[in-house]
């Protein structure tokens, strides 16, 4: 019996939002009462110990619409971008990333890389053949203090554009998980149409994103609960490809 479309549709209820499991990671934690963002406190439970609470019913609103549009973009093929350039989550984003074939961005974020994407995608393609002329032994011809500049240029590109390398237009949207530290990626996104999705901690502006999900985004606990839920509807979303 053949699936319908909408039986093809991942049902997010499947994914079993529970509050309970959203407070044992610790998304609810915000920042000391004097650092709340005046658009964040729609949000907000109350305080404890001059520390924010985040409703987490809201929460599970938020993460519940962020995770129907990822749904709905993977399962039209469209692209969406990794934002996590924070130490503590940069593994975690780089390994959900390349599992999923997802672009990605852990280092600090490249100024211009959708605002001059031309000149971007230029870079990308000389670092690419800079990689395929190393794999293909073209450059044995040069001296080896050359090959350890090369070297040391091709371990500069790779920090810049490793994770874009394959990114052969502007993504449709990006999931950005601090979205302080990564502002500029929201400013650029912003200024070219692109949807974001974004955690939003209670020192953050919510409205600079299409899809905030209010929690707190410093907690490594927090940040691999809702990345393991936005890995879950990816999986069940993405175009299965024809048998061979």
């Amino acid at each position: 019996m053949v699936e319908t479309k909408e039986e093809k549709k991942v049902k997010i209820t499947d994914l079993k939002l529970d509050t309970e499991e959203m407070a044992q990671a610790g998304l609810h934690f915000g920042h000391k009462t004097s650092k709340v963002h005046p658009k964040m406190i729609p949000y907000l439970a109350g305080a404890r110990n001059t520390i924010h609470i985040i409703d987490l019913e809201k929460t599970k609103e938020k993460l519940t619409e962020a995770l129907r549009f990822i749904e709905q973009l993977i399962s039209e093929n469209k692209i969406l971008l990794l934002v996590g350039t924070k130490v503590q989550v940069k593994d975690l984003v780089k390994s959900m990333a390349q599992e999923l074939t997802l672009p990605y961005v852990i280092e600090r974020w490249v100024g211009g890389t959708f605002t001059n994407f031309e000149i971007i995608k230029k870079r990308v393609e000389y670092f690419k053949d800079l990689e395929r002329k190393k794999k293909e032994g073209e450059l044995e011809k040069y001296t080896k203090k050359e090959r350890a500049k090369i070297d040391q240029e091709l371990r500069k590109l790779e920090i810049k554009f490793g994770g874009i390398k394959d990114l052969s237009r502007l993504p449709d949207a990006i999931l950005v998980l601090d979205m302080k530290k990564d502002d500029l990626a929201i400013k650029e996104a912003r200024m070219k149409g692109i949807k974001i999705i974004a955690i939003s901690h209670t020192n953050a502006d919510p409205t600079l994103a299409d899809y905030p999900i209010p929690a707190n985004d410093d907690a490594i606990s927090s940040v691999k609960y809702i990345l393991e839920k936005v890995k879950e509807v990816i999986l069940k979303a993405k175009p299965k490809l024809p048998a061979q």
